[in-house]
């Protein structure tokens, strides 16, 4: 039997009672990286035990947001290389072709590389509208990036040149309509709390073209309808979602004025 060469990479991830999704993830990975280091929180289910099967190296902080959370799990890789994932991804095997390609013949010439997430929603991959090619920038140098961005939209900032590749991170985000929903609930809550410490007024045809806006480009200019009905739904999604986070600083005003500026 063949062995696989270990690249010298630490695969971070954050993870709260992740046992459903989790095991696919570190699969993708565990045979081709020296590392694996899942940083937890208040888990009551089998993520701990299932990363340790696995051989990550556990560590346990309480919740700081995703930012900062993802941010300490970095502070614990060793190796040259960070190959930063969520736990409801998987690393494809084109994917993983095309890392090893990059950490041996390229990895002196970038600081990093992006490629594109594909998501699987009712039971099929997304290939338009706002959730395709969703470019991430997700391997890089080991100290050269860091997670920046807001508390509800992190991203990663690394300083250097970047490579884009060309094959999928695979993404598994919403395992049911309701799980999604819930999602809307939990950011418009972030987003709220944003405009309030920027002291954002509410602006009524700014919502409305807002959520118009979001609508029309996920479906029609990045041709969303070319994904059938799950298109349709995505754009429909993507457009109420800003209706209610936006909305939010309405009912925020209502509740504490009675007047709304």
């Amino acid at each position: 039997m063949t062995r696989v060469q270990k690249l010298p990479i630490s695969v971070t991830l954050i993870a709260h009672n992740e046992e459903e999704r989790l095991p696919r993830c570190l699969e993708s990975i565990q045979d081709w990286v020296q590392e694996i280091i899942i940083v937890i929180n208040n888990c009551t289910d089998k993520t701990r035990e299932i990363g340790e099967r696995f051989g990550a190296l556990i560590y346990e902080h309480e919740w700081q947001g995703h930012r900062d959370q993802k941010n300490i799990a970095l502070q614990y890789a060793s190796q040259d290389w960070v190959l930063a994932l969520d736990a409801d991804e998987e690393v494809s095997p084109s994917l993983k072709s095309e890392i090893f390609e990059f950490i041996n013949q390229d990895c002196n010439s970038f600081a990093g590389a992006r490629f594109p997430r594909k998501v699987w929603f009712m039971g099929k991959w997304i290939l338009h509208g706002d959730w395709y090619p969703d470019y991430n920038l997700r391997l890089f140098k080991n100290g050269s990036g860091k997670w920046r961005g807001s508390r509800e939209h992190d991203k990663m900032v690394v300083e250097g040149p970047i490579k884009k590749l060309k094959s999928d991170l695979h993404h598994y985000s919403n395992p049911s309509l309701n799980h999604q929903i819930e999602k809307i609930n939990y950011f418009s809550d972030i987003f709220l709390q944003r405009q309030l410490d920027n002291k954002k007024k509410w602006s009524a045809a700014s919502t409305l073209f807002r959520a118009f806006w979001r609508f029309f480009r996920c479906y029609f200019i990045r041709l969303g309808f070319l994904d059938g009905y799950a298109g349709f739904y995505i754009a429909s999604l993507a457009g109420f979602s800003t209706l209610v986070r936006y909305t939010r600083l309405y009912e925020y005003n209502l509740k504490h004025s009675s007047k709304i500026e």
